[in-house]
């Protein structure tokens, strides 16, 4: 299934990444780049929901679907942080620390999928808290300006990002601890 509706809006997002870094090499201005940015940014995370309700909907699930749909979503999550490091908008430790997180997740997985070990780590609450605090931290940060004259992006963008941080630590090793002992159990 890797022409459904469903993950099309997937695709949709990864391809959205290239728009998003590009917006920054145009010759507008800094106001302007920024709420393009921070439109295609919440247009396509967006998808993530949408996709998800549509191959429900639809009765289109797949496995290709759930290998995709979080692959897109670190992607996504990921290339925007570097815009933003870029930007000086994010720290680089806190970056460090969440795609850091992200690849040595994505390892855990695939190595507790070969041990016959995946219902170990599968997606626990603290990993879907990690990326809705990340979802919203980003496009406030890339806005970076005042929201309807009160709230300043960017200060509410930096302090999300430091919750997002702190969840992406702390759900690391929540799946660590489930993991350590099937690995204990495969390696005897």
């Amino acid at each position: 299934m890797f022409l459904t509706i469903p993950t099309l809006l997937t695709w949709a997002r990864i391809a959205a990444i290239p728009f998003i870094i590009g917006v920054y090499y145009l010759g507008w201005d800094m106001a302007t780049k920024n709420l393009v940015a921070t439109a295609l940014f919440v247009l396509f995370a967006m998808t993530d929901w949408l996709d998800g309700w549509l191959a429900r909907r639809l009765d289109q699930t797949s496995a290709f679907g759930a290998f995709l749909d979080p692959v897109a979503d670190k992607i996504l999550i990921c290339a925007s942080l570097l815009v933003l490091l870029e930007q000086g908008r994010v720290e680089a430790l806190v970056a460090l620390i969440i795609i850091g997180r992200e690849i040595a997740i994505s390892a855990l997985r695939e190595w507790m999928a070969h041990i016959g070990a995946s219902r170990s780590v599968a997606v626990h609450m603290l990993g879907k808290l990690k990326t809705v605090a990340q979802m919203v931290a980003i496009p406030f940060l890339l806005y970076d300006g005042r929201l309807f004259g009160l709230l300043h992006t960017r200060v509410w963008g930096t302090w999300l990002m430091y919750v997002a941080a702190v969840l992406t630590i702390w759900s690391m090793v929540y799946y660590l601890r489930k993991a350590i002992p099937e690995i204990r159990a495969k390696a005897r």
